[in-house]
């Protein structure tokens, strides 16, 4: 059982590099916790092979082959899987030597369970925590920014995947802990590991974000806009660590930002009400954010929440503004004529809760420590070791 102490903030000595083939040998055994990643979902065939040669288990963990060379094809059987000649309920693929396992186009530490499920083809990626954490750092921020922001990342991103793999085990049924995109942590596989991000993570190894002794689901996002957000003005709740406070991120590409969309666009996206004639907000958070919005059309009207008039846009985040962009006839007669397209403004990119990662890089630029980040960014929070 992971118990969590305090652990008392002290500047530590990044580790050499010792290449990204290697270094995870570095982990410490009593450290060494496996997460359960879904890299594919719901298909009739994924592309597989091993950098190394490998052992292919069936279900019940019997070695049912040897193979010096794997490359092949996984499919969909019925409510099971195959590969070649080979097939079960789950079959698992273990590279020896400290190989990698490919899976589709993307490569990987760690080993491959195939399952067959009602849906489709899953492959879920049993890797340690430490050797998971530099890939997502390296997807998640980019791995030429300071050191500090990247440490930063690695103990976030090394909560939340704790948190959720939590979470799905109690909950005794989910096949998986974590997705690989955006939705949870973006988790690529080896393609995204620099030197930097490695060692951001040994940097950091075993350290997480607690509340009153409980990990913390340590969410977060692209940039704000300026100000991150209470967690009740997003979600159902309120989250005593995830306040809103003044984010460091002017310098985002997203912190402006505008998009057209014509009418046509419109009526596409929100089917059903006609031509929309405005938008009008109805619940807005103390930072601007749409938390309700009435759709109004020539044909109707919808009520819609900020996460879903966002998403039915493309939008990068809830917080905007519209202004519609009438016809020149219009212009000139007055006349009731819809708008032939909207401008919409808006700030930032994400949900705005917890750690800004532009708001991240800006405070390292200003010489702000990884542990300053976080307590800022998380409120009341405490970075914690992990012990077995």
């Amino acid at each position: 059982m992971l118990l969590l102490s305090r652990l008392l903030l002290r500047q530590i000595a990044p580790p050499s590099f010792l290449g990204l083939i290697t270094w995870w040998l570095l982990i410490t055994p009593g450290l060494a916790l496996e997460l359960r990643v879904a890299v594919q979902q719901n298909l009739s065939q994924v592309k597989v092979a091993s950098s190394t040669p490998a052992n292919i288990l069936d279900s019940n963990g019997r070695q049912i082959a040897n193979l010096q060379v794997l490359q092949g094809t996984a499919v969909l059987s019925g409510s099971g899987v195959s590969l070649g000649r080979m097939s079960g309920s789950r079959l698992w693929i273990e590279p020896t030597q400290g190989g990698l396992v490919q899976v589709g186009e993307r490569w990987y530490r760690g080993r491959l369970e195939l399952i067959g499920t009602g849906k489709g083809l899953a492959a879920v990626n049993h890797i340690d925590l430490e050797a998971y954490l530099p890939s997502v750092v390296g997807k998640e921020m980019y791995p030429t920014w300071p050191l500090e922001s990247l440490k930063a990342q690695a103990v976030a991103a090394r909560t939340y995947a704790l948190y959720r793999r939590g979470r799905e085990l109690r909950r005794g049924t989910s096949l998986f802990d974590l997705g690989d995109s955006v939705l949870f942590q973006a988790y690529p596989g080896v393609a995204t590991e620099t030197a930097s991000t490695i060692t951001a993570v040994q940097a950091t190894q075993g350290q997480v974000l607690t509340y009153n002794g409980q990990l913390i689901e340590a969410v977060f996002h692209s940039a704000s806009g300026g100000h991150t957000e209470n967690s009740e003005q997003v979600w159902s709740g309120a989250v005593p660590y995830l306040r809103g406070v003044p984010d460091f991120d002017q310098t985002a590409p997203v912190y402006q930002w505008t998009i057209q969309l014509t009418a046509t666009q419109l009526r596409q996206r929100i089917p059903g009400i006609g031509n929309i004639l405005a938008f009008q907000p109805t619940q807005v958070s103390p930072q601007g954010r749409i938390m309700q919005v009435q759709v109004i059309g020539d044909a109707g009207t919808r009520t819609m929440t900020g996460p879903q008039i966002r998403s039915a846009l493309g939008l990068r985040s809830t917080l905007f503004t519209t202004q519609p962009e009438l016809p020149l006839v219009a212009s000139q007669t007055n006349s009731r004529i819809p708008p032939s397209s909207f401008l919409i403004s808006g700030r930032g990119s994400g949900h705005g809760l917890g750690m800004s990662q532009w708001g991240a890089l800006g405070m390292a630029n200003q010489g702000y420590t990884y542990d300053q980040i976080l307590t800022y960014y998380y409120q009341g929070v405490t970075i914690s070791q992990m012990r077995n």
